[in-house]
């Protein structure tokens, strides 16, 4: 079905030809925007906790985006294969069953993107606080998630205007704060040169560790991979917007590290989540915290955009293919999957009334790196039993690349497994639960199955 499918051009899930397309410009910014949370503004502190080393802690970050560039190779292969929109439903139910496909779909579906909406709207809400202190952070993160529903409501075209702007203004803000620290920052005694003294802290647990954290702050590099389908060139645009993006946020990420560390002591660092808070006041004094704050404020309204743009083409494609979530495929005149994003709105208010995102997001972590290694291992699987399928893209390093990412990946679920066991278990049961509602619905009626060729 495959082969048919890519030698006509026509795929499911993608827009009318007359409709709003995204740019590549537009899909770079959703990667950007959804990559760039608060992660990058609060990890330091507990990595110069254990790696007191300038150098060292540059190269973690370093090394997390190069994983994740692994990882945007192999997606890319797969995207270019398979151009339609969702994301590891479409491409684990292409590389082995609709099944499994399924089992991502319905982790992203129901939680897995509504759970980091509500933490980054409640982020938002408490960041706020020290911006407008008369606030109340639960009515701000819950406005935000209302305002952009809407924005998302308006159609592809609205949401990619908004999208960039947000985007662009964010970097902007991150550019400003990078230029202030370096300019007119104090700078502290911390060396950025490699020393003997490094090896150690590289080869080191709290190094290995200290990247499992790293990864979680890259994750978002595969954003775009949800709305192919809406790309106006998405064979050769999905890898530009992945690898662009990717690239902007390494950047950003390598030099507010280097940024935190040159303007404020490393002891003072040190086991605190307010990183950038205390990097904002020894460079504007008092008032920095504040501004800081505003701009965290800024740039989560963009990424809170980006998940309520992305989470619903999941809950949209499983509709397309399964008739008992057939109103979820709807679309509105201008091309919004409105039921789609209404159930998305309502699960994240969900999670913020009841404040149980936090612990929805341990216990959804396993799963969501379990699906990623499949997808990457898929691309193996299939240049070994489908090495006719076209591939407008070939991931770059085959196969070193989709191996560093297993790897590391691997590593990072056999740390949940044993750090977080309880939280893991009850993350497969998640899954399982999307297996036994797959086979009712198979029951019900023969849904499409774009794993079978």
């Amino acid at each position: 079905m495959a082969t048919s499918e890519a030698e006509s051009g026509v795929w499911p899930g993608q827009l009318p030809g007359r409709a709003a397309r995204v740019s590549l410009v537009v899909a770079t910014a959703i990667v950007v925007a959804d990559m760039v949370g608060v992660g990058v503004f609060t990890s330091l502190g507990f990595q110069v906790k254990d790696i007191p080393s300038g150098f060292s802690i540059l190269l973690l970050w370093m090394v997390g985006g190069l994983v994740a560039l692994c990882g945007v190779f192999s997606y890319s292969e797969l995207g270019a294969m398979f151009p339609r929109s969702s994301g590891e439903y479409n491409f684990l139910s292409r590389a082995y069953h609709p099944a499994f496909g399924f089992l991502a779909g319905w982790v992203s579906a129901t939680v897995g993107f509504a759970a980091p909406v509500a933490l980054a709207a409640m982020a938002l809400g408490e960041y706020g606080k020290s911006v407008a202190p008369s606030a109340s952070p639960m009515a701000l993160a819950v406005g935000v998630v209302l305002l952009m529903s809407l924005v998302q409501l308006g159609g592809v075209r609205h949401s990619g205007t908004f999208q960039l702007f947000a985007t662009i203004l964010k970097v902007a803000l991150i550019a400003a704060f990078l230029v202030a620290g370096f300019v007119i920052g104090t700078p502290q005694p911390v060396s950025f040169a490699p020393v003997a003294a490094d090896f150690g802290h590289v080869v080191s647990a709290p190094f290995a560790i200290g990247l499992v954290f790293v990864m979680y702050s890259f994750s978002g590099w595969n954003a775009a991979t949800y709305i192919i389908g809406e790309m106006k060139t998405p064979q050769q645009d999905l890898p530009r917007a992945l690898l662009a993006g990717t690239l902007i946020v390494l950047v950003i990420y390598v030099a507010l590290n280097a940024v935190f560390l040159h303007t404020a002591p490393m002891a003072e660092l040190a086991g605190k989540l307010d990183v950038a808070s205390i990097s904002g006041r020894y460079i504007f004094g008092e008032v920095g915290g504040r501004i800081v704050a505003g701009m965290i404020c800024i740039g989560l309204i963009s990424s809170i955009s980006a998940m309520m743009w992305i989470g619903p083409r999941v809950t949209m494609t499983m509709g397309e293919d399964i008739p008992a979530l057939k109103l979820f495929a709807r679309r509105s005149a201008n091309g919004a999957p409105a039921y789609a994003i209404l159930f998305q709105l309502a699960v994240a208010s969900l999670l913020l009334f009841t404040r149980s995102f936090e612990a929805v997001l341990d216990f959804i972590q396993f799963s969501l790196l379990f699906c990623s290694f499949f997808t990457v291992a898929g691309v193996i699987k299939l240049r070994i039993m489908r090495p006719d399928l076209p591939r407008p893209y070939r991931a770059w390093g085959y196969p070193v690349t989709p191996l560093i990412f297993l790897t590391v990946t691997a590593f990072m679920m056999y740390y949940l497994l044993t750090e977080r066991p309880l939280q893991s278990l009850f993350g497969a049961l998640i899954m399982t639960s999307g297996l036994l509602i797959y086979a009712v619905f198979r029951k019900r009626a023969a849904p499409a199955s774009p794993g079978r060729e």
